[in-house]
């Protein structure tokens, strides 16, 4: 794609998304962690839901590593693999205690060795709190890097590396929100709503639903 295509797609993506940011609800950036870890294979909705309940009675590593493993299952059972998170949010909670003084890294090294804590939520941290140029690839940016044709990848890894390299340094900040959220409400995955998009015209997906209802 030719980088012209590239800077007026997010030209666009940033006129229709004025505002690009996640969705999760957080007011600290451990708020924000702890909501990116628990929204593995989990909706947004779905775990605000349950940070609703949650941080009003523990929102710091060392409040919710009083909760226990047992005590922190009793707010996030309604997410799936509520289990296993509810164990690697203690810990994580235990190492942010005693390795940082209470708060969340700002490099990528240290967010990875986090339990939990992958390359997409450290990316997500990055971006979202600490203000990188970082891009985490979910299933959405994945979708759109090969559907438009932006970043055609096999892996999240390789998508990823593209379109760092692709997206203009102007929009590289809110690559991250605008790709996901015109994924999430536009670009969909099963039936793309391609006749309200911005970008139809722009973009290499050949089997555009222009003539579905």
């Amino acid at each position: 794609m030719k980088a012209a295509t590239v800077r007026e797609i997010f030209r666009r993506l940033a006129v229709a998304i004025p505002n690009p940011t996640t969705e999760l609800n957080h007011s600290s950036t451990f708020e924000l962690l702890i909501a990116v870890i628990l929204s593995a294979q989990a909706t947004d909705k779905g775990v605000n839901i349950a940070t609703a309940k949650l941080f009003p009675v523990a929102n710091t590593p060392a409040a919710i590593l009083a909760l226990g493993v047992e005590g922190l299952e009793q707010y996030i059972r309604t997410i799936g693999l509520y289990r296993s998170k509810a164990k690697n949010v203690i810990e994580t909670c235990r190492i942010l205690v005693e390795q940082h003084g209470g708060e969340v890294p700002n490099t990528r090294e240290a967010l990875e060795a986090l339990p939990g804590v992958g390359r997409k939520t450290a990316n997500v941290i990055l971006n979202t709190a600490f203000g990188q140029p970082t891009i985490a690839v979910d299933t959405h940016i994945f979708r759109l890097g090969n559907r438009i044709g932006l970043a055609p990848g096999k892996t999240p890894l390789e998508v990823e590396q593209k379109l760092v390299k692709v997206v203009p340094k102007e929009y590289l900040h809110d690559a991250h929100h605008l790709l996901i959220l015109h994924g999430r409400y536009v670009c969909i995955a099963r039936q793309p709503k391609c006749p309200e998009c911005v970008l139809v015209e722009l973009c290499e997906y050949k089997a555009k639903t222009g003539f579905m209802a």
